[in-house]
């Protein structure tokens, strides 16, 4: 049976749990709210390169880029985001489910002499996926390259990995990350990064907008290799900070469950030291008329 001075050493503790729980989830809400507002700044980027693309393929041109080249795959690039910091429930867990479940899938449909080339984008998510190296998985990082990077690093990433598709490398290079809806909400999302997917680039024109005719000058296809890249780039950076989002509204969630149980427990000690106070007092009171009583 618990003494009040260890249920008192309890009831501090699990009160400085809360207050902590409580701080890191405000915390965790504001990064939400500036990843939100960095949404919001990149969005009219990347709707405007859309737009030029949508132009551009509606005026039936014939663009060729090395970007948009597929050919037969031997070597699949799976960049997986994750999360550099713990205490997110089981974000990091349910990416790497995601991750095993694609390389299963691709090795279904392409055979078992599939390689595969996996960029773990966290140090959680780096730990979780150098379990899995093996003859036919290669592991591969860069330093400063994780999920609190800058857009300098973004822009790297992102060039190392149009380098090695373009070089022949890799022949396909996917992205499994967590699309960010809303603090509750956040959704496992898989994306082709390269070859690049006319699906990706058509940006739906209105009616006015498709009826015009275009000009390009200098001509139609050497628009479209200046603008893909970026296209790619905003892309990735779009999936760099909806990660990021995900990653703390995650947090955010279980936070507010590890600070629901704190106030459980709370309450359920502080109802247990106030019985055993109480029984101690009785106790005191009997002891003290008991011995009125000999007297």
């Amino acid at each position: 049976m618990s003494t009040l001075r260890e249920l008192k050493t309890r009831i501090g503790s699990v009160s400085s749990s809360e207050k902590i729980t409580g701080a890191m989830k405000m915390i965790s809400s504001a990064k939400v709210h500036k990843s939100e507002r960095d949404l919001r700044r990149l969005l009219p980027f990347k709707n405007q390169i859309k737009s030029i693309m949508g132009h551009l393929l509606a005026a039936d041109g014939d663009y060729t880029s090395p970007l948009i080249e597929e050919r037969e795959i031997s070597r699949i690039g799976i960049v997986v985001f994750g999360s550099d910091d713990g205490l997110c429930g089981a974000y990091n867990v349910n990416i790497f489910k995601q991750v095993l479940s694609r390389i299963n899938r691709y090795r279904d449909q392409y055979g078992e002499a599939m390689k595969f080339v996996v960029y773990p984008i966290g140090k959680k998510m780096f730990k979780a996926v150098k379990k899995i190296e093996a003859d036919f998985i290669e592991v591969k990082s860069y330093e400063g390259v994780d999920s609190k990077m800058s857009g300098d690093k973004v822009t790297f990433f992102t060039e190392q990995l149009k380098t090695s598709f373009i070089e022949g490398e890799l022949d396909k290079v996917d992205v499994v990350y967590m699309n960010f809806k809303s603090i509750s909400r956040q959704i496992l999302a898989e994306e082709q990064l390269f070859p690049v997917e006319a699906s990706a680039l058509g940006g739906e024109l209105d009616a006015k907008s498709a009826n015009k005719l275009y000009i390009f000058e200098p001509d139609g296809n050497r628009i479209f290799n200046e603008v893909l890249p970026m296209f790619v780039l905003s892309t990735m950076q779009e999936i760099t900070i909806e990660n990021r989002a995900s990653e703390q509204a995650a947090r955010i969630m279980a936070m507010q469950s590890a600070n629901d149980n704190a106030k459980k427990l709370l309450e359920s000690l502080r109802l247990e030291y106030n019985k055993l106070r109480q029984q101690s007092i009785t106790t005191e009171l009997l002891d003290i008329l008991g011995g009125q009583v000999e007297k």
